[in-house]
């Protein structure tokens, strides 16, 4: 077993116009005051990264970590949630997502998928340049808005849908694959992959790729009231990166999971700082120490109540304080005595 790493901030909440949220200089120098020791990278934000620099120049790379490390913390992953959307989308979200590509490209559904799987290969590179071993994302939506079985679905379209999914997808893995960093695929409401049952169908279209992995966060498991501690039992294995968020769930005979379109506040499932929800992080903690989990744990912010800067503040005593030392001897070892093969057999009554 290994102590699980951290603890580090997602910093894609907090970056912003106004200083230290402004550069990556000011934001790991005010996530190292606050201690944390790893920040996770929002590979979209121009603010703190160059992307297509990070994937040419192991200079700017060299530079990059260099400033991490002079602010006290070290990079722990990139993550490309907005590119990898674009990915896979269906039409009816193509205006809505103008924003997530460059304004030149607004419109222009194909142009926009088209430069996202690019930016996917150049992240692939600069995860590889600055020696990152793990990379999280979306996979992007063709079937979502056919998820409830009504108006009933042709038979077919589902298995349509993830076939493509798979197409579009492979070739990226596979450059992932080159650069030795696992793709991890956050499992999310609005999103294709957002369950083990979703994750499964995709494993099977990609040949159950090794790179193909999962990006463990058990707030969006809360809100769609599945069992996030069993989760970890089955897919362990693949669990690559861990995001620390909190949520709540609380149904009443008005709305329940599908939250009757109202805004955050009024959602009977909502995001919370940690510590104010329901999740069981002392379980989970356990289950990630129980299972050898190798990677960091990493604060995404998410709160419809609580300032930002008070839910970092927060956030990384809470992190350190569910981290489990992991013990490197068994407690009972006082009571032990020396085993040979001679004994054993003796104790079995076999000699």
């Amino acid at each position: 077993m290994r102590t699980i790493k951290g603890p580090a901030i997602y910093l894609a909440q907090f970056a912003h116009d106004v200083a230290p949220f402004n550069s990556l200089k000011g934001l790991t120098e005010w996530a190292a005051g606050l201690g944390f020791e790893g920040v996770q990278i929002p590979a979209w934000d121009r603010r703190i990264l160059d992307v297509e620099l990070a994937a040419e120049s192991q200079t700017y790379c060299d530079e990059f970590l260099g400033t991490a490390k002079e602010a006290g913390v070290e990079i722990t992953e990139l993550a490309t949630h907005i590119q990898g959307q674009l990915v896979a989308s269906h039409p009816a979200y193509d205006t809505m997502l103008d924003s997530f590509a460059p304004a030149e490209l607004a419109g222009n559904a194909k142009a926009k998928q088209a430069w996202a799987v690019e930016q996917m290969g150049l992240m692939a590179k600069a995860s590889r340049r600055m020696g990152l071993k793990a990379h999280g994302t979306f996979s992007g939506a063709l079937a979502w808005p056919y998820l409830y079985p009504f108006p009933q679905r042709p038979a077919g379209l589902i298995d349509e849908a993830f076939a493509e999914l798979g197409r579009r997808w492979l070739p990226i893995l596979n450059q992932f694959d080159e650069a030795g960093v696992d793709l991890c695929f956050e499992l999310h409401p609005a999103e294709d992959l957002h369950d083990g049952a979703t994750f499964e169908r995709f494993l099977g279209t990609v040949g159950g790729h090794p790179r193909a992995n999962i990006l463990f966060d058990p707030s969006h498991m809360l809100l769609q009231q599945m069992d996030y501690l069993a989760f970890l039992d089955m897919y362990h294995d693949r669990v690559r990166m861990f995001h620390v968020k909190d949520a709540e769930f609380r149904p009443d005979g008005r709305c329940g999971v599908y939250g009757g379109y109202q805004s955050w506040i009024d959602r009977p499932g909502r995001f919370r700082s940690l510590g104010d929800g329901q999740v069981n992080f002392r379980a989970i903690f356990s289950k990630m120490a129980q299972y050898d989990f190798a990677g960091w744990a990493v604060l995404e912010w998410e709160c419809c109540i609580k300032h930002p800067e008070q839910g970092a503040a927060e956030g990384a005593p809470f992190i350190r304080d569910h981290i489990i030392r992991v013990t490197e001897r068994a407690f009972d070892d006082f009571a032990g005595g020396a085993a040979d093969c001679e004994t054993n057999r003796k104790i079995l009554g076999l000699d």
